[in-house]
């Protein structure tokens, strides 16, 4: 009797969960005993509805779009489960014959991967596999280091706000306040620093949630490098919160795990323009950054791959319980180099992973260069230079 594989999707998608998924069913395709690849539409409600989708019948030339198709092909929600639906859930996988259970998602997702597993085992059902894929933007996973779909995310970052500079650059007359997403962790606002190619260069201040914001030393720095460059570049996080702990703007909405905040973005140019008399601007790229195909990192999707086929290889190893990690491998060279670990999910579930102090400097206002080493392998191909006229005039005296 064949093994089917069950993938569901949670949270918020990225530009390379998709990756992941065609890596399951490229595992799946060299294991003759695999039957269905069902893919969950909607996310866990897919499961509760039986709305399953055998993605083995999909013909492979229109399978492979899965690599550069954002989103979330099969769906995603952020449904909260009750104890009853986690049973109802565990009778499903068992009724459609589900050796192998693969929740794709971020700290929520990995939290209901591990209730489910649990459930599986209360109802005796314990040949159910199950092995958590890690995914998310935002990078505040524990223990791994990092998690597919950052790398893009943080491609997409460094490569906006680099775009932006030239702008600003062209008509130094404001100042330009760029919100990243990120809520608690500043993974994505600190991506921001690879726009730099040389000292001076935008983004010219960045911060991260992980240091209390400051609003008078903000002022402070912004009016010095107005000053000095007549342009200016900052990159925020939309999770900024005061020494009270407290978010420097109150959020518009909230549920039980997620917060939507206001513009962090919008309200600090207005700081700017009322406090300095200086005219400035806000951007928001927003879901933008999850959503960019162009700006696909390619290491990000190819490792993104990968972790599809290694958890459904551990699950059909009998591992369970388990979420599929990535663990950097020293080198000689120094050159970027990666290995696959297995970390119990009951130490992933409902866990934020934060900047740690290391990355971000002593003013709380910029990135330190450990953390540009760390990050600049993931976003994969280097970016575009953009030629300087006047670097090329000062140095040639032309």
């Amino acid at each position: 009797m064949k093994k089917n594989v069950l993938v569901v999707h949670g949270g918020g998608p990225t530009p390379v969960m998709n990756a992941s998924l065609y890596g399951v069913v490229q595992e799946a395709k060299r294991h003759g005993d695999i039957g269905a690849v069902y893919g969950a539409m909607g996310g866990m409600e897919g499961i509760l509805k039986e709305d399953l989708v055998d993605l083995m019948a999909i013909d492979e030339n229109e399978l492979k779009k899965l690599l550069s198709t954002p989103g979330s092909a099969i769906g995603s929600s952020r449904f909260p489960l009750t104890e009853e639906q986690y049973e109802e859930m565990a009778k499903i996988i068992g009724k459609y014959g589900i050796s192998y259970l693969l929740p794709n998602g971020g700290n929520g997702t990995m939290d209901t991967c591990g209730r489910i597993n649990r459930a599986c085992v209360a109802l005796g059902n314990t040949d159910v596999k199950v092995v958590g894929i890690p995914k998310t933007i935002d990078n505040d996973i524990a223990i791994t280091d990092h998690t597919p779909g950052f790398g893009s995310a943080a491609r997409y970052m460094a490569g906006t706000v680099k775009e932006i500079a030239e702008d600003v650059r062209s008509l130094p007359i404001h100042v330009c306040v760029i919100e990243a997403l990120g809520r608690n962790s500043g993974w994505i606002t600190a991506s921001s620093v690879l726009a730099r190619e040389k000292a001076g260069d935008a983004p010219h201040l960045i911060y991260t949630p992980e240091r209390p914001f400051c609003q008078e030393e903000f002022l402070e720095d912004v009016k010095k490098l107005y000053d000095e460059l007549g342009g200016v570049v900052v990159v925020v996080s939309e999770g900024l919160k005061g020494k009270d702990g407290n978010p420097i703007v109150e959020p518009i909405f909230k549920t039980e795990r997620a917060i939507y905040y206001g513009d962090v973005s919008t309200h600090l140019a207005n700081l700017v323009v009322k406090e300095l008399g200086i005219k400035a601007r806000s951007e928001k790229p927003g879901l933008a950054g999850r959503s960019s195909i162009a700006w696909q990192s390619e290491v990000d999707r190819d490792e993104a791959m990968e972790t599809g086929e290694m958890a459904l290889r551990l699950a059909i190893l009998g591992k369970s319980g388990i979420m599929v990690g990535i663990e950097r491998v020293e080198t000689q060279d120094q050159s970027y180099e990666t290995r696959f670990i297995e970390i119990p999910i009951d130490q992933v579930m409902m866990y934020e992973k934060t900047l740690p102090v290391e990355y971000i400097n002593g003013r709380g206002n910029d990135v330190t260069e450990a953390f540009s080493k760390w990050c600049r392998p993931l976003v994969g191909e280097k970016l575009q230079s953009f030629i300087n006229i006047k670097d090329i005039r000062r140095e040639k005296q032309i």
